[in-house]
């Protein structure tokens, strides 16, 4: 047996997710289904992560093991032949037995882009969230500043979320930047619960707007309240960056 590691990307919009749901088109569903008409049995795959509903990725990590005895170019190009328009394997890598997409990965960056201008755009609507109000983005890197460091991100998790326990994690970057009309925000940590970066940007965007003070994030911190903090924002503006590995 080998174990191969896929690089993915796809585009999350006609996609109930990541992971494989009951009569729901999912990113782990179409995966299986391609590996399974080359094996001709069920062949189950490991994600570095899962991704919501309309969630896109630049660059996730996938495993499998397999029997079958390809190389790397061979593995790349079959499943690409396979796998239908909106998911594309970049590379396959044979690596060692024990590595792990989602165990083994040490750091993690997502991409969120917002559209701040009064006019959608109707050809990138289904890949950015349209904030047509001015926001400040001076106001927003400072609040940005309060979430960077290790702390518990309850407040900042989705009710639903499936991680049980420690809801600690790292951010080590959170950077925002602004082109034309477009705010990009990309968030580096150790790790991420659910909605966490979709919670983060929608805290921020209404601290631009004036709706929530920065205060509201070391307060949320001290009475892990989610109530405190902004809204959700939408998850087609949001992109899975990189996965990295030591």
């Amino acid at each position: 047996m080998e174990r191969i590691k896929l690089r993915v990307q796809y585009d999350g919009t006609n996609f109930a997710g990541y992971q494989v749901q009951l009569k729901q088109r999912t990113v782990q569903f179409e995966i299986e289904e391609a590996l399974k008409k080359m094996h001709r049995q069920d062949i189950r795959i490991y994600s570095s992560g899962r991704t919501d509903s309309g969630v896109h990725a630049l660059d996730q990590v996938i495993h499998f093991d397999t029997h079958l005895t390809l190389d790397e170019p061979t593995w790349q190009h079959a499943l690409t032949t396979l796998l239908p328009k909106d998911i594309r394997v970049m590379t396959a890598e044979k690596v060692e037995p024990h590595f792990h997409a989602r165990k083994d990965a040490v750091r993690k960056t997502y991409r969120y882009v917002v559209l701040n201008r009064k006019e959608h755009d109707v050809f990138q609507r289904q890949y950015e969230w349209h904030v047509p109000q001015e926001v400040n983005l001076n106001l927003m890197k400072e609040a940005a500043e309060l979430i960077i460091g290790t702390h518990d991100f309850t407040p900042f998790a989705a009710s639903k979320t499936n991680v049980k326990g420690d809801k600690t994690r790292t951010i080590y970057s959170l950077d925002i930047r602004e082109k034309d009309d477009r705010i990009y925000f990309e968030v580096t940590g150790d790790g991420f619960l659910t909605h966490m970066v979709r919670i983060i940007v929608g805290t921020l965007i209404e601290i631009g707007q004036g709706k929530k003070r920065k205060e509201c994030i070391p307060l949320a911190f001290e009475q892990l309240d989610r109530k405190v903090l902004g809204l959700t924002a939408p998850g087609h503006g949001l992109y899975l960056k990189q996965v990295e590995y030591e």
